[in-house]
């Protein structure tokens, strides 16, 4: 058994502070990763705040995690000592019902154990997740990380990079293809950098002009106010898929009219409260409203290897674990280009 350093959080209201957590050894199929960086999701702040219900404490976030390996158990084979990985979402899942097997752990149909706020599939051990120095995974959810990228700007990718290139591919994003892309933020700002390398014309979809800029340096073509009512007239039956990222209550309607034909809109971002759709929204132009979470353990790997490839990783601002309390409230501001990074190097000199 190892003691990690972490930060934690001890109920809802408390700023996190530093804790130590125990990992196992690693059993026969374990890895134990050395964290290097954890990135900062939202819904972080969601689980540390118990906004979605349910939290338990102490709680060690992070579901972003790169790092190195140190140890493997005797049955691992994909990883040896040295190597870069990481660990996202999930830790385990059942492995045997028809979701898991059709690599589809995220919607395990006995629940799949989460990196942390959650427990291993024995349903007693808690799990503590990234803002910490070390933590011991089975290689079955361990993600190869190329060697290529930088290990702090792939963190994110890790959250944000599959919540992003999930829909994507599901929808077939290609060449020549017109997306939008709702919201520049953590999310955003990974669709633009993906759709774009695609090679589909991308536009953002922005209530702010100041992002402009920054959208055309990620890869934009395009750039839309929608505080403007003009765009829902000049851009109507115009986008083949519009991924939208905003988690603060807008309407959907209004988006759908964007859509050709046949068009799709994807959400990833979750408003707090339910959101009216008309259906004559859908029904005229056969459009589908959809959803899409995370993705699978392959479908992870899958897209790494293409940021690898494609030399694609998040705009990250690198912090001290002790300004973790600051990020979440800079980051509930929108002041971050754009997602926040732990240097876990902080932690393990405290």
């Amino acid at each position: 058994m190892t003691i990690a350093r972490a930060y934690a959080a001890f109920n809802p209201k408390d700023p996190l502070r530093p804790h130590t957590v125990e990992r196992r050894d690693p059993g026969p199929s374990d890895v134990e990763i050395d964290i290097l960086f954890c990135g900062i999701c939202h819904s972080d702040v969601h689980q540390v705040r118990d906004e979605w219900g349910g939290s338990m404490y102490p709680m060690v976030p992070g579901h972003e995690i790169v790092g190195r390996v140190t140890r493997v158990g005797a049955s691992v084979t994909r990883l040896k000592a040295g190597d870069l990985a990481g660990v996202g979402c999930m830790v385990d899942s059942c492995r045997t019902c028809e979701s898991c097997a059709r690599d589809l752990e995220q919607f395990c149909q006995k629940g799949a154990a989460y990196t942390y706020n959650g427990t291993e599939m024995d349903r007693k051990t808690p799990t503590h997740g990234g803002y910490s120095t070390a933590v011991v995974v089975d290689e079955a959810f361990v993600l190869g990380v190329p060697e290529s990228l930088d290990p702090a700007g792939a963190a994110p990718l890790l959250c944000a990079g599959i919540t992003t290139y999930s829909p994507l591919r599901q929808w077939n994003c290609s060449k020549g293809d017109r997306v939008g892309v709702v919201g520049l933020g953590g999310l955003g700002h990974m669709a633009v950098k993906l759709a774009a390398s695609m090679g589909a014309e991308v536009t953002m979809l922005s209530t702010s002009r100041a992002k402009e800029a920054d959208a055309k340096r990620l890869g934009a073509s395009g750039f839309a106010l929608t505080s403007e009512d003009a765009t829902f007239t000049k851009l109507a039956g115009h986008f083949d898929l519009i991924v939208n990222t905003i988690s603060a209550p807008h309407d959907y309607n209004r988006y759908l009219g964007l859509l050709r034909p046949q068009g799709t809109m994807v959400l990833v971002g979750a408003p707090p409260q339910p959101i009216p759709v008309s259906a004559f929204s859908l029904i005229f132009g056969n459009k589908r409203l959809a959803g899409s979470l995370i993705g699978g353990i392959a479908e992870t790997q899958e897209m790494l290897d293409y940021c690898g490839a494609h030399g694609i990783v998040s705009d990250v601002e690198i912090i001290p674990a002790d300004k973790v309390n600051e990020a979440y409230e800079r980051m509930l501001k929108g002041d971050v280009r754009y997602r926040f990074v732990i240097d876990i190097a902080s932690l393990k000199g405290a």
